[in-house]
């Protein structure tokens, strides 16, 4: 991908969510590896009660993950 190229779908909110959570993605994803027999419902909330992310940055934080998880 080239620097032009536009980032789509729940990464383009990992600059944001590093920026106003003050951790890199790595450390979001970890997380919801400990959380991975949650639903994704159960994984957004969870985000949102334990650590205060808003409901965006949580559902992109998870939709990401779990793509990932299906590979």
């Amino acid at each position: 991908m080239s620097n032009t190229e536009k980032v789509k779908g729940p990464a383009s909110y990992f600059p944001s969510i590093e920026a106003k959570y003050g951790h890199p993605i790595e450390y979001w994803l970890k997380q919801l590896s400990a959380q991975k027999q949650m639903k994704h419902m159960e994984m957004v909330n969870w985000l949102k009660q334990e650590h205060g992310l808003g409901h965006g940055h949580a559902n992109a934080l998870v939709a990401y993950f779990r793509d990932k998880e299906t590979l």
